[in-house]
């Protein structure tokens, strides 16, 4: 489990380490680098072997290397970013995973809706934490932070092999109602198991290349926020850390609940044939990477305006999530056989984004405060509308011939 509190982790441990902006952001996007390496295998062996146990395997790696971080905290930064790094690898294994289960439990109709309520515990978590993370650690230290929520994690975990399973057709407690439903809808798709992968074809696929720009353009502005919010709320607004870890909580409120409505009116759209499948996606895409755009871009105009600052930057993180209805899920649309495979492979062009982007930062904001987060806003915004434009134009919501077939090359 990412503990989702990276700003705080910069607030407290400055003032104890003085780690630079620069060392900062290298710890910020340490976790990215250790995602990246585990991503494309961990998708591909969970499509084999089932995503459960490999799923359950690195939230529990990685609920224990949270506990072991102020340790490690206290033998260096390098000894930080190696932990963090790890812990990477282990989120890497739980990421790609769930789609392997979402690919055989979610009907295409409700695929938008169960994807979302499920993605925004992400958001949800990053706001308790935030929330409460201040308090933590004014009232018994920044190193409980880790403790506690690394203890929730292995907690999680626990429940999770208790009561995940792979699959309708092994689960236990499911109603023959239910079961009979799930399959029947995703009867068209194919099942078997498989040990290639059409590499060849896929590299051929744009649709797939606009899914994948899609990823890097929204984890871009994403990263930004998640590991910078708290930083810009006290810099730009002279915000004390409790006070900071408040505000910075609210954005990944609105993200949660964003999240959840954008994947109810998909469906509901979907289910009252209101819009196609690929309407629908291409509507939530543009939603989910113009709007965030057009708050960045305003954010250094209003700097002086406490209340407008505060409105837009939990406008940005919550309207950005309205991608979770659009490409993010594109992949179970045009390949469910290969999906954890292939949000493997999305997922890494989305940490690229946020190793480039939280490094870029880091760098910008060091130079100069006030033109740096100016930059920073702008250079997302217009990484959003690259790759906007280029979903727009090639993205699509069919079954590919490829995801179809057997099995072509080997992987």
């Amino acid at each position: 489990m990412d503990t989702g509190d990276d700003g705080h982790f910069s607030e407290d441990l400055d003032s104890v380490y003085q780690w630079s902006p620069e060392i900062q952001g290298v710890i910020f996007s340490s976790i990215n680098y250790g995602i990246i390496l585990t991503l494309i295998p961990s998708g591909y062996l969970a499509g084999i072997f089932g995503a459960k146990h490999m799923l359950g395997a690195g939230l529990l790696i990685s609920s224990l290397l949270t506990l072991f971080t102020p340790l490690a905290a206290d033998f260096g930064v390098i000894l930080v970013i190696v932990i963090r790094t790890v812990q990477g690898m282990a989120q890497g294994m739980a990421w790609t995973g769930q789609f392997t289960i979402w690919a055989k439990w979610a009907p295409p109709l409700e695929r938008s809706k169960l994807t979302t309520i499920a993605g925004s515990g992400v958001a949800f978590g990053s706001f308790i934490i935030l929330c409460v993370g201040g308090l933590i650690s004014q009232a018994l230290g920044w190193p409980f932070i880790f403790y506690i929520f690394g203890s929730t994690g292995c907690v999680c975990c626990f429940l999770w092999f208790t009561v995940i399973y792979d699959d309708p057709m092994h689960h236990p407690c499911i109603s023959v109602r239910e079961k009979e439903h799930i399959m029947s809808s995703l009867a068209q798709q194919s099942s078997s198991p498989r040990r290639s992968v059409p590499i060849k074809a896929m590299i051929r696929c744009l649709p797939l290349w606009a899914i994948f720009t899609g990823f890097f353009s929204h984890f871009w502005l994403c990263t930004i926020i998640i590991t910078y919010l708290p930083t810009y709320i006290s810099t730009v607004l002279h915000v004390n850390v409790r006070d900071s870890g408040v505000l910075s909580s609210l954005p990944f409120i609105a993200a949660s609940s964003c999240t959840i409505l954008g994947g109810q009116l998909a469906d509901f759209l979907l289910s009252r044939n209101l819009l196609r499948l690929i309407t629908v996606r291409k509507l939530f895409s543009s939603l989910g990477l113009l709007l965030p755009s057009l708050c960045a871009v305003a954010l250094p105009f209003v700097a002086s305006s406490y209340m407008t600052t505060i409105i837009l930057l939990i406008l940005i993180p919550g309207t950005s999530n309205l991608c979770d209805s659009g490409f993010i899920i594109n992949t179970l649309d045009v390949a469910p056989r290969y999906a954890s495979f292939l949000m493997g492979i999305s997922r890494g062009f989305g940490l690229l984004a946020g190793i480039v982007s939280s490094t870029a930062t880091g760098f910008l904001i060091s130079q100069d405060s006030e033109s740096g987060w100016r930059n920073v806003f702008f250079l997302s915004a217009a990484v959003n509308v690259f790759g906007l434009v280029f979903y727009l134009m090639f993205g699509q919501a069919e079954i590919q011939d490829w995801a179809k077939e057997r099995t072509l090359t080997r992987f």
